[in-house]
Protein backbone atom coordinates (compact mmCIF):
# COMPACT_ATOMS: atom_id res chain seq x y z
CA UNK A 1 0.00 0.00 0.00
CA UNK A 2 2.92 2.73 0.99
CA UNK A 3 4.83 1.55 -2.64
CA UNK A 4 0.99 2.54 -4.61
CA UNK A 5 0.73 5.71 -2.39
CA UNK A 6 4.48 6.59 -3.90
CA UNK A 7 3.73 5.81 -7.29
CA UNK A 8 0.42 7.96 -7.48
CA UNK A 9 2.16 10.88 -5.62
CA UNK A 10 5.15 10.81 -7.64
CA UNK A 11 2.75 10.70 -11.09
CA UNK A 12 0.68 13.75 -10.02
CA UNK A 13 4.04 15.37 -8.67
CA UNK A 14 4.98 14.75 -12.78
CA UNK A 15 1.91 15.77 -14.44
CA UNK A 16 1.57 19.09 -11.46
CA UNK A 17 5.30 19.81 -13.33
CA UNK A 18 4.04 19.79 -16.70
CA UNK A 19 2.10 22.07 -16.75
CA UNK A 20 3.54 24.47 -13.86
CA UNK A 21 3.66 27.71 -14.59
CA UNK A 22 5.37 30.42 -17.21
CA UNK A 23 6.78 33.83 -16.26
CA UNK A 24 3.67 36.73 -17.03
CA UNK A 25 4.19 40.28 -16.65
CA UNK A 26 1.11 41.90 -14.67
CA UNK A 27 0.22 44.95 -14.52
CA UNK A 28 -2.48 47.10 -12.41
CA UNK A 29 -4.22 50.04 -12.94
CA UNK A 30 -7.28 52.06 -11.44
CA UNK A 31 -9.74 54.99 -11.76
CA UNK A 32 -12.14 56.59 -9.56
CA UNK A 33 -14.67 58.98 -10.86
CA UNK A 34 -17.27 61.34 -8.90
CA UNK A 35 -20.13 62.25 -10.49
CA UNK A 36 -22.72 65.27 -9.76
CA UNK A 37 -26.12 64.20 -11.97
CA UNK A 38 -29.20 66.32 -12.18
CA UNK A 39 -32.42 64.83 -13.59
CA UNK A 40 -35.46 66.35 -15.73
CA UNK A 41 -38.64 67.97 -13.50
CA UNK A 42 -40.53 64.66 -13.80
CA UNK A 43 -37.53 62.37 -11.93
CA UNK A 44 -36.69 62.70 -8.29
CA UNK A 45 -32.85 63.52 -8.13
CA UNK A 46 -32.28 62.80 -4.42
CA UNK A 47 -28.66 62.47 -3.89
CA UNK A 48 -26.74 63.64 -7.02
CA UNK A 49 -23.74 62.76 -5.76
CA UNK A 50 -22.10 58.88 -7.10
CA UNK A 51 -18.89 57.56 -7.26
CA UNK A 52 -17.29 54.75 -9.20
CA UNK A 53 -14.15 53.06 -8.99
CA UNK A 54 -11.84 50.57 -11.04
CA UNK A 55 -9.51 48.97 -10.69
CA UNK A 56 -7.83 46.43 -13.46
CA UNK A 57 -5.18 43.72 -13.43
CA UNK A 58 -3.69 42.89 -16.81
CA UNK A 59 -1.15 39.68 -17.48
CA UNK A 60 0.98 38.66 -20.67
CA UNK A 61 3.11 35.62 -21.12
CA UNK A 62 4.20 33.20 -23.53
CA UNK A 63 2.40 29.77 -23.53
CA UNK A 64 4.01 27.10 -26.16
CA UNK A 65 4.61 29.70 -28.68
CA UNK A 66 1.75 31.65 -27.87
CA UNK A 67 1.14 35.49 -26.59
CA UNK A 68 -1.61 34.48 -23.57
CA UNK A 69 -3.26 37.56 -22.26
CA UNK A 70 -5.61 37.95 -19.53
CA UNK A 71 -8.06 41.07 -18.18
CA UNK A 72 -9.98 41.67 -15.43
CA UNK A 73 -11.78 45.26 -14.11
CA UNK A 74 -14.07 45.03 -11.38
CA UNK A 75 -16.00 48.02 -10.75
CA UNK A 76 -17.75 49.47 -7.66
CA UNK A 77 -16.29 47.26 -4.78
CA UNK A 78 -16.51 44.20 -6.48
CA UNK A 79 -20.35 44.25 -6.46
CA UNK A 80 -21.00 42.17 -9.91
CA UNK A 81 -19.45 45.00 -11.70
CA UNK A 82 -16.73 42.82 -13.12
CA UNK A 83 -15.13 42.58 -17.06
CA UNK A 84 -12.94 40.08 -17.81
CA UNK A 85 -11.24 38.53 -20.98
CA UNK A 86 -8.96 35.83 -21.90
CA UNK A 87 -7.09 35.72 -25.30
CA UNK A 88 -4.47 34.20 -27.61
CA UNK A 89 -2.59 35.74 -29.74
CA UNK A 90 -1.77 33.44 -32.51
CA UNK A 91 0.35 36.40 -34.55
CA UNK A 92 -0.34 36.31 -38.46
CA UNK A 93 -3.27 34.04 -37.56
CA UNK A 94 -5.67 36.53 -35.72
CA UNK A 95 -6.55 36.82 -31.87
CA UNK A 96 -8.76 34.31 -30.35
CA UNK A 97 -10.71 35.22 -27.14
CA UNK A 98 -13.32 34.40 -24.79
CA UNK A 99 -15.00 37.53 -23.34
CA UNK A 100 -16.70 38.18 -20.31
CA UNK A 101 -17.61 41.78 -20.61
CA UNK A 102 -15.40 43.86 -21.89
CA UNK A 103 -16.32 44.28 -25.64
CA UNK A 104 -16.39 42.22 -28.96
CA UNK A 105 -17.95 42.55 -32.51
CA UNK A 106 -20.61 44.62 -33.37
CA UNK A 107 -20.71 46.44 -29.83
CA UNK A 108 -17.58 47.95 -30.61
CA UNK A 109 -18.90 50.25 -33.33
CA UNK A 110 -22.58 51.15 -31.88
CA UNK A 111 -21.56 54.62 -31.64
CA UNK A 112 -18.79 55.92 -33.08
CA UNK A 113 -19.65 59.57 -33.80
CA UNK A 114 -17.14 62.00 -31.85
CA UNK A 115 -18.00 63.33 -28.62
CA UNK A 116 -15.99 65.05 -25.98
CA UNK A 117 -17.19 63.35 -23.09
CA UNK A 118 -19.96 60.52 -22.81
CA UNK A 119 -22.23 59.53 -25.97
CA UNK A 120 -25.51 61.94 -26.33
CA UNK A 121 -27.95 59.64 -25.30
CA UNK A 122 -25.83 58.31 -21.96
CA UNK A 123 -28.23 59.03 -18.79
CA UNK A 124 -31.31 59.21 -20.67
CA UNK A 125 -34.10 56.80 -19.91
CA UNK A 126 -35.78 54.00 -22.21
CA UNK A 127 -32.93 53.90 -24.49
CA UNK A 128 -31.24 50.69 -23.56
CA UNK A 129 -31.79 49.51 -27.42
CA UNK A 130 -33.08 52.58 -29.25
CA UNK A 131 -30.67 52.52 -32.22
CA UNK A 132 -27.54 50.70 -30.30
CA UNK A 133 -26.48 47.56 -32.23
CA UNK A 134 -24.98 44.30 -31.30
CA UNK A 135 -26.45 40.80 -31.48
CA UNK A 136 -23.92 38.37 -30.06
CA UNK A 137 -23.37 41.09 -27.14
CA UNK A 138 -20.45 40.86 -24.77
CA UNK A 139 -20.90 38.38 -22.36
CA UNK A 140 -20.00 34.18 -22.84
CA UNK A 141 -18.77 36.01 -26.54
CA UNK A 142 -16.02 33.98 -28.12
CA UNK A 143 -14.14 36.72 -30.37
CA UNK A 144 -11.87 36.64 -33.42
CA UNK A 145 -9.83 39.69 -34.37
CA UNK A 146 -7.69 40.12 -37.40
CA UNK A 147 -6.30 42.49 -39.79
CA UNK A 148 -6.28 41.94 -43.27
CA UNK A 149 -4.62 44.61 -45.62
CA UNK A 150 -5.20 47.77 -43.49
CA UNK A 151 -9.03 46.07 -42.14
CA UNK A 152 -9.62 44.99 -39.04
CA UNK A 153 -12.02 42.66 -38.57
CA UNK A 154 -13.75 41.67 -35.07
CA UNK A 155 -15.96 39.16 -34.93
CA UNK A 156 -18.19 37.50 -32.23
CA UNK A 157 -20.72 34.62 -31.58
CA UNK A 158 -22.62 32.72 -28.46
CA UNK A 159 -24.68 30.18 -27.85
CA UNK A 160 -27.65 30.48 -25.60
CA UNK A 161 -27.88 33.59 -23.46
CA UNK A 162 -25.36 36.89 -23.02
CA UNK A 163 -24.46 36.10 -19.26
CA UNK A 164 -21.76 35.54 -17.40
CA UNK A 165 -21.09 32.31 -16.59
CA UNK A 166 -18.85 30.82 -13.74
CA UNK A 167 -17.00 27.70 -14.32
CA UNK A 168 -18.73 24.37 -14.36
CA UNK A 169 -21.99 26.60 -15.01
CA UNK A 170 -24.14 26.93 -18.23
CA UNK A 171 -27.29 28.91 -19.20
CA UNK A 172 -30.26 29.13 -20.94
CA UNK A 173 -31.29 30.83 -23.98
CA UNK A 174 -32.15 34.19 -24.23
CA UNK A 175 -35.67 35.40 -23.44
CA UNK A 176 -37.83 34.54 -26.45
CA UNK A 177 -34.71 34.06 -28.63
CA UNK A 178 -32.98 30.90 -29.90
CA UNK A 179 -29.24 29.44 -29.12
CA UNK A 180 -27.22 31.64 -30.47
CA UNK A 181 -26.53 34.62 -32.25
CA UNK A 182 -23.71 36.44 -34.04
CA UNK A 183 -21.87 39.57 -35.63
CA UNK A 184 -19.09 41.03 -37.04
CA UNK A 185 -17.27 44.69 -37.17
CA UNK A 186 -15.48 45.92 -40.35
CA UNK A 187 -13.04 49.10 -39.73
CA UNK A 188 -10.03 50.78 -41.51
CA UNK A 189 -8.65 54.31 -41.88
CA UNK A 190 -8.29 56.26 -44.75
CA UNK A 191 -5.04 55.25 -45.77
CA UNK A 192 -6.10 52.49 -48.23
CA UNK A 193 -8.21 55.36 -49.64
CA UNK A 194 -5.15 57.71 -49.72
CA UNK A 195 -7.71 60.03 -47.55
CA UNK A 196 -5.69 60.93 -43.95
CA UNK A 197 -7.62 61.62 -41.14
CA UNK A 198 -10.50 59.35 -42.08
CA UNK A 199 -11.74 56.45 -40.15
CA UNK A 200 -14.50 54.58 -41.47
CA UNK A 201 -16.43 51.09 -40.87
CA UNK A 202 -19.66 48.89 -41.37
CA UNK A 203 -20.88 45.93 -39.20
CA UNK A 204 -23.67 43.18 -39.81
CA UNK A 205 -25.32 40.68 -36.85
CA UNK A 206 -27.94 37.97 -36.51
CA UNK A 207 -29.20 36.73 -33.53
CA UNK A 208 -32.01 33.65 -33.62
CA UNK A 209 -35.87 33.60 -32.71
CA UNK A 210 -37.85 30.51 -31.43
CA UNK A 211 -41.40 30.67 -32.39
CA UNK A 212 -43.85 30.51 -35.02
CA UNK A 213 -43.16 32.69 -37.63
CA UNK A 214 -40.51 34.07 -35.96
CA UNK A 215 -37.04 34.92 -38.12
CA UNK A 216 -33.90 36.06 -36.93
CA UNK A 217 -33.01 39.67 -35.18
CA UNK A 218 -31.13 41.49 -37.86
CA UNK A 219 -28.58 44.33 -36.84
CA UNK A 220 -26.50 46.67 -39.21
CA UNK A 221 -24.63 49.75 -38.85
CA UNK A 222 -21.88 51.89 -41.06
CA UNK A 223 -20.00 54.77 -39.81
CA UNK A 224 -17.59 57.16 -41.04
CA UNK A 225 -15.44 60.20 -38.91
CA UNK A 226 -12.89 62.51 -40.62
CA UNK A 227 -10.46 64.61 -38.43
CA UNK A 228 -8.94 67.80 -39.79
CA UNK A 229 -6.57 69.83 -37.10
CA UNK A 230 -8.18 70.02 -34.25
CA UNK A 231 -11.79 69.10 -35.64
CA UNK A 232 -13.36 65.96 -36.02
CA UNK A 233 -16.85 65.61 -38.07
CA UNK A 234 -18.78 62.17 -38.14
CA UNK A 235 -21.64 60.52 -39.24
CA UNK A 236 -23.83 56.98 -38.24
CA UNK A 237 -26.63 55.02 -39.97
CA UNK A 238 -27.75 51.64 -38.01
CA UNK A 239 -30.87 49.63 -38.13
CA UNK A 240 -32.65 46.95 -35.95
CA UNK A 241 -34.74 44.30 -37.53
CA UNK A 242 -36.85 42.43 -35.06
CA UNK A 243 -37.34 38.94 -35.80
CA UNK A 244 -40.44 38.73 -33.89
CA UNK A 245 -44.40 38.90 -35.86
CA UNK A 246 -45.44 42.92 -35.13
CA UNK A 247 -42.47 43.77 -33.41
CA UNK A 248 -41.58 48.00 -34.23
CA UNK A 249 -38.40 48.61 -36.53
CA UNK A 250 -35.83 51.00 -35.69
CA UNK A 251 -33.59 53.17 -37.92
CA UNK A 252 -30.95 55.65 -36.67
CA UNK A 253 -29.08 58.63 -37.70
CA UNK A 254 -27.14 59.73 -36.10
CA UNK A 255 -23.82 62.97 -36.35
CA UNK A 256 -21.39 64.91 -34.25
CA UNK A 257 -18.70 67.23 -34.49
CA UNK A 258 -16.06 67.49 -31.59
CA UNK A 259 -13.17 70.01 -31.18
CA UNK A 260 -10.16 70.45 -29.70
CA UNK A 261 -9.96 74.02 -28.17
CA UNK A 262 -6.14 73.31 -27.54
CA UNK A 263 -3.96 69.95 -25.70
CA UNK A 264 -6.19 69.77 -22.71
CA UNK A 265 -9.81 71.58 -23.62
CA UNK A 266 -12.33 69.71 -25.87
CA UNK A 267 -15.86 70.65 -26.96
CA UNK A 268 -18.46 68.49 -28.64
CA UNK A 269 -22.13 68.42 -30.25
CA UNK A 270 -24.08 65.72 -31.75
CA UNK A 271 -27.62 64.90 -32.35
CA UNK A 272 -29.78 61.74 -33.14
CA UNK A 273 -33.08 60.84 -34.92
CA UNK A 274 -34.50 57.17 -34.22
CA UNK A 275 -37.28 56.01 -36.29
CA UNK A 276 -39.30 53.53 -34.86
CA UNK A 277 -41.33 51.78 -37.67
CA UNK A 278 -44.53 50.01 -35.89
CA UNK A 279 -46.08 47.29 -38.18
CA UNK A 280 -49.03 48.82 -38.81
CA UNK A 281 -47.37 51.53 -40.13
CA UNK A 282 -47.04 54.57 -37.61
CA UNK A 283 -43.54 55.80 -37.24
CA UNK A 284 -42.40 57.93 -34.70
CA UNK A 285 -39.53 59.51 -34.71
CA UNK A 286 -37.43 60.25 -31.36
CA UNK A 287 -34.52 63.23 -31.66
CA UNK A 288 -31.86 63.47 -29.27
CA UNK A 289 -29.05 65.83 -28.37
CA UNK A 290 -26.32 66.32 -26.37
CA UNK A 291 -23.37 68.67 -26.00
CA UNK A 292 -19.96 67.74 -24.14
CA UNK A 293 -16.95 69.40 -22.39
CA UNK A 294 -14.07 68.28 -21.04
CA UNK A 295 -10.48 69.27 -19.26
CA UNK A 296 -7.81 67.17 -18.71
CA UNK A 297 -4.96 68.17 -15.74
CA UNK A 298 -2.92 65.10 -16.24
CA UNK A 299 -4.35 61.89 -14.06
CA UNK A 300 -7.14 64.58 -13.39
CA UNK A 301 -10.23 64.47 -15.63
CA UNK A 302 -13.46 66.54 -15.21
CA UNK A 303 -16.10 66.68 -18.06
CA UNK A 304 -19.62 67.46 -18.12
CA UNK A 305 -22.52 66.65 -20.29
CA UNK A 306 -26.17 68.03 -21.11
CA UNK A 307 -28.25 65.41 -22.96
CA UNK A 308 -32.04 65.65 -24.05
CA UNK A 309 -34.45 63.60 -25.52
CA UNK A 310 -37.95 63.69 -27.69
CA UNK A 311 -40.70 61.39 -28.14
CA UNK A 312 -38.23 58.97 -26.35
CA UNK A 313 -38.63 55.52 -27.36
CA UNK A 314 -41.07 56.08 -29.88
CA UNK A 315 -43.32 57.44 -27.12
CA UNK A 316 -45.24 60.34 -28.09
CA UNK A 317 -44.93 63.17 -25.36
CA UNK A 318 -42.16 61.20 -23.61
CA UNK A 319 -39.38 63.75 -23.22
CA UNK A 320 -36.36 63.03 -20.76
CA UNK A 321 -33.18 65.29 -20.34
CA UNK A 322 -29.89 64.85 -18.17
CA UNK A 323 -26.83 66.73 -16.82
CA UNK A 324 -23.73 65.34 -15.60
CA UNK A 325 -20.63 66.66 -14.40
CA UNK A 326 -17.58 63.89 -13.34
CA UNK A 327 -14.20 64.74 -12.29
CA UNK A 328 -12.00 61.52 -12.83
CA UNK A 329 -8.83 60.33 -11.44
CA UNK A 330 -6.65 57.44 -13.09
CA UNK A 331 -3.63 55.79 -11.22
Amino acid sequence: MNNLKKIGLTALAGSLASISAHAAEMTVSGATVLTYTDEDASEVTGNPYGMKTNIGFTASGEVNGYTVSYMQTSADQFAGMSSARLSVDMGDMGTVAFDQGSGSGLGTIDDKTPTAAEEIWDGLDGLTAGGLVGTAGASGVWNYVNTFNGVTLNAAARKGSGTKNADGASSGAAANAGQGAWDFALTTDGSMLGVDGLAIGAGYGEASRDGAGATDDDHWTVFANYSAGPVTFGAQMSEISSGLSGATAEETEAWGIAFNINDNLSVSYGERDVDFDAAGGTTTTEKGEGVAVAYTMGSIKIAGNINEVSDNGGTVGSNDEMTEIAVSFAF
